[in-house]
């Protein structure tokens, strides 16, 4: 089973960006989904967005988008979370995640079974 590993979190002011990686140890299918999620302390996990890797669909939630992008290189076996116009409320742990999920919309973290370790972002005001 592949194993995925994020890298890319730090501390910026509001307004600054990060970009996030999530490799894979393998191979993915096609028919895999690649997502994002984060959690603040004391709260549920939130989808951010997800990517079908066969198709390239994006799917983001309300509260990211225009302002997350998401994207894939395929022959890095990676997938990143570009983030513009950060703010103090996008701090969290950020984790990437990876199942055969296919659906409009981003799923809920309970339709992936293969998880990230998780990096984390902070932005201060």
């Amino acid at each position: 089973q592949v194993q995925l590993v994020e890298s890319g979190g730090g501390s910026v002011q509001a307004g600054g960006s990060l970009r996030l990686s999530c490799a894979s140890t393998g191979f993915l299918p096609d028919s895999v989904s690649m997502a994002w999620f984060r959690q603040s302390p004391g709260q549920e996990r939130e989808g951010v967005g997800v990517i079908l890797l066969g198709t390239g669909a994006t799917y983001y939630a309300d509260s990211v988008r225009d302002r997350f992008t998401i994207s894939q290189d395929r022959a890095e076996y990676t997938v990143y979370l570009q983030m513009d116009n950060l703010q103090p409320e996008d701090t969290a742990m950020y984790y990437c995640a990876a199942d055969y999920v296919d659906e409009t919309g981003v799923p809920p973290a309970s339709e992936f079974h293969t998880w990230g370790q998780g990096t984390q972002v902070t932005v201060s005001s």
